[in-house]
């Protein structure tokens, strides 16, 4: 059985005293979960508060993304190293909003994922299809696309520390959600996919998550598919009540 991620993607919002208000409240809504991993990545700013807020405790940090050399002269970005120093986990790469206001590219997220990989970091890779591309019935072009580049150099061993997240982009804040039954589809396009280039055992450890308007309302339904490994949560996740619930479903 692949352990279910629960993580929270608090995009550009919360300061580091708001995220430490988060954690507060969160932390004895979720305190006997072992059930699932649970991951809050929070903004820069707020990295190192919220992870001396859970330490010791059942809930792990990761950054909404990093760079992909160590160090260098690269203004405004973060490194994997920088990640590690301060015990961050787990890194999502190639969200869609970085993808379409930062020009990030299938290219990009690779190294992004090498990078990750070599320094111990467990990465979320995102993919997914805008709504032109759904309704013109390009979803399983798309999808085969972006996991095919951005896993190029990945060994099948590796496999058990990546998380896909599948995050159809007309569902990114719209209020819309992939029916259970088509997100079901989407995640058994890209685990076949995985298991055609890196062979089944590394498509059976693998696990890809859900992103797209995940609320209270409706994770239960979407955990309940069986190629649906867990959730990557954004707006729903702002709130430690409304969290908890989805972690809890």
């Amino acid at each position: 059985m692949r352990k279910k991620v629960i993580a929270a993607n608090w995009k550009m919002y919360k300061t580091p005293a708001q995220a430490q208000e988060f954690v507060k409240a969160f932390l004895p809504l979720v305190a006997n979960h072992d059930r699932d991993e649970i991951v809050l990545c929070p903004s820069d700013t707020s990295l190192s508060v919220v992870i001396a807020a859970v330490a010791g405790t059942n809930v792990a940090v990761g950054a909404q993304n990093m760079y992909f050399v160590d160090e260098g002269a690269f203004t405004g970005e973060t490194s994997p190293v920088m990640l590690k120093a301060i015990s961050a986990t787990h890194v999502i790469l190639g969200h869609s909003e970085r993808r379409q206001y930062f020009g990030e590219t299938d290219e990009t997220v690779n190294k992004k994922l090498l990078a990750a990989l070599k320094h111990e970091l467990k990465p979320i890779v995102c993919v997914g299809e805008v709504l032109a591309e759904r309704e013109s019935g390009k979803t399983e072009e798309v999808l085969l696309r972006q996991i095919r580049k951005a896993f190029e150099g990945v060994v099948a061993g590796q496999c058990a520390s990546i998380v896909i997240a599948y995050e159809p982009v007309w569902a990114i804040g719209t209020g819309k959600t992939a029916t259970p039954e088509m997100a079901e589809e989407a995640h058994a396009i890209l685990r076949r996919d995985i298991a055609r280039t890196l062979g089944q055992e590394a498509a059976d450890a693998i696990r890809i998550l859900y992103g797209g308007s995940v609320k209270p309302e409706n994770a239960t339904a979407l955990m309940n598919q069986p190629e649906i490994d867990g959730a990557l949560v954004g707006g729903a996740s702002l709130d430690p009540q409304s969290f908890a619930k989805i972690v809890k479903y």
